[in-house]
């Protein structure tokens, strides 16, 4: 029997009524009842528009101009309300707080069916039934933004559950995700395909995430056009993934450094499962040729934090019994699921709040009587979002805006903003508007506008989320170079743990307000007990190893290292 077509799009173009060209053209793209598809592509590809395309906010929200059909249940979406339309697509949003309505979690899943005019001894069932699928039938007396962004998630999608939906689209489940949540965000969407037979479309360019769970096709868009429909088997098989800025799985990447040749293999798309026999000699000799280098002497110490406590109110803390050091020249990943006291810690070391037990040092020295604008001087903090720390229209301007405000001489400013553009390769683009860069550029102008203050210590905020392979190889090598060349420690708050394996030699790890771990990467990534109390996850590295037989840690460490001679060959 064949299935019916939930989504079709036919010749299909899109401009925006702001742009003069086209941002999607010639899409040709169905997708049946009952199918799991990921739509994949960098940042910039056309995936999120096309998706808008699907649940109606184009035209409804964006305007533009459409050419071509797109059929949603049979039916020409030119042809249908917003609520029409609304009742053939489910949508999770990839900032689950823009989607609440309610005052409570029972009242934001009850949101549809109370527009239905629905009784209310029809709905509380149905309410509860809905939360329970997604298990947040214990909360829902709690306040939808008091809860964990995981939990935020399933809320969003208990909401859209009672009606009888065609499509279930998710864009980027997993960006505010930490890895076990985002683990468990997969489980969950590939639960609901398999026991209700729901119609799934996930938007997002972490392949080897969404892989946790099996996939029907895999979509992969480029520039505005579908540039392949294919099976995850193909896709890992062939180049296209790095031709299109999209990150192959590491387990993939560990089997082609010792060598192996994977072409003749039946299905490579789950490291857990696949057959791994022709391939475990030529890893095993891989692994005991291959020496390992020689660790870095150990640099001064610049902060330490001795037995810190902290918490915004009293009685409650969020913070308790937090030691570690950082020394000159380290790379380290701040890590741990959400509400760890991640944040809370960097707020600490920038001096925004102050410990309310043990002692923070710099250079040995107590730094409670230290201003801000002191401690700035020696430790720079780079936002997540560079939008939220620019504030000048052109960019040497806002290089030099930290100097201009301590009233440093012009002779000096400029003299200090012209050697920060070159260690940043932004010169030839100092006198653009920061207007005209890319989102990977942006980045770099607001690090730049912490460097020319010469700090010792430079923290970044999830300096990846969101970003393609393409722009985060970008981000990642600049930064690279700044340790490498200038000396910066760097700390890196990050949920990546690809971020974590690639570019860090160390990891802080939270848990419940206190530090669990501090230790080489690949020995923290190869503990299961910190990974299950962290609530980070097993890498397709470590499971590689394990079904080998060969030594987690030491496997993890010799890939580690293996690939950062790659990136300095």
């Amino acid at each position: 029997m064949s299935r019916k077509p939930v989504i079709e799009f036919k010749d299909f173009n899109f401009r925006y009524k702001t742009q003069t060209q086209a941002t999607l053209h010639d899409i040709s793209l169905t997708i049946y009842e009952g199918e799991k598809v990921l739509l994949l592509g960098a940042s910039g590809c056309g995936k999120s528009t096309l998706a808008h395309c699907v649940n109606g906010l184009i035209p409804f929200s964006f305007n533009g101009e459409m050419t071509g059909s797109l059929k949603v249940a049979g039916e020409e979406t030119r042809e249908l309300s917003l609520f029409q339309m609304s009742g053939h697509i489910g949508t999770v949003l990839q900032d689950s707080d823009a989607q609440f309505v309610g005052l409570s979690v029972g009242e934001d899943i009850a949101y549809a069916l109370e527009n239905d005019n629905m009784p209310r001894s029809e709905m509380l069932p149905k309410v509860y039934n809905s939360a329970k699928i997604v298990d947040m039938h214990r909360f829902l007396e709690q306040v939808p933004y008091n809860l964990s962004g995981g939990q935020k998630q399933r809320v969003a999608l208990a909401g859209i559950m009672h009606d009888d939906v065609k499509l279930l689209l998710f864009d980027e489940p997993l960006a505010a995700l930490d890895p076990m949540m985002g683990n468990f965000a997969i489980e969950l969407i590939d639960r609901i395909h398999q026991d209700y037979g729901k119609t799934i479309l996930i938007i997002e360019h972490r392949f080897e995430d969404v892989l946790h769970r099996s996939v029907d096709r895999v979509v992969l868009m480029d520039d505005g056009r579908i540039v392949a429909d294919t099976t995850p088997q193909e896709l890992l098989l062939g180049s296209m993934l790095w031709e299109y800025s999209i990150r192959e799985p590491l387990y993939i990447s560990a089997l082609k450094q010792a060598g192996c040749s994977l072409q003749m293999a039946k299905d490579i798309t789950d490291v857990r499962t696949m057959d791994l026999s022709p391939y475990e000699q030529q890893v095993r000799t891989d692994f005991e040729q291959t020496a390992v280098l020689e660790p870095k002497e150990p640099g001064e110490v610049l902060i330490e934090a001795e037995n810190v406590g902290f918490g915004y109110e009293q009685g409650r803390p969020v913070l308790s019994d937090v030691n570690f050091k950082i020394r000159r020249g380290e790379r380290i990943a701040v890590v741990g699921k959400n509400g760890a006291g991640k944040s809370t810690i960097a707020k600490l070391l920038c001096g925004i709040i102050r410990p309310t037990e043990g002692q923070i040092r710099f250079k040995g020295e107590d730094y409670t009587a230290l201003s801000i604008r002191e401690i700035g001087e020696q430790l720079g903090y780079v936002m997540q979002n560079p939008n939220q720390m620019i504030v000048k229209d052109m960019i040497s301007e806002e290089i030099g805006l930290g100097l201009s405000l301590r009233d440093r001489p012009q002779d000096e400013i400029e003299k200090s903003v012209g050697e920060v553009l070159k260690m940043c390769n932004l010169y030839e683009m100092r006198h653009w508007p920061v207007s005209a860069l890319s989102y990977g550029q942006k980045k770099r102008v607001t690090i730049a506008s912490i460097l020319v203050m010469n700090p010792d210590v430079i923290i970044l905020d999830e300096p990846t989320a969101g970003q393609d392979y393409r722009v985060y190889t970008e981000i990642m090598t600049f930064l690279e170079q700044l340790n490498a060349e200038f000396g910066k420690t760097i700390l890196f708050i990050t949920h990546d743990m690809h971020l974590a394996i690639e570019y860090t030699d160390r990891a802080l790890v939270f848990s419940e307000g206190t530090c669990i771990g501090d230790d080489a990467v690949f020995k923290i990534l190869s503990d299961e007990d910190i990974i299950q109390r962290a609530h980070l996850k097993e890498t397709s590295v470590f499971t590689l190893a394990k079904r080998l037989g060969l030594p987690a840690d030491e496997f993890t460490e010799h890939f580690i290292k293996a690939e950062r001679r790659k990136r300095s060959a």
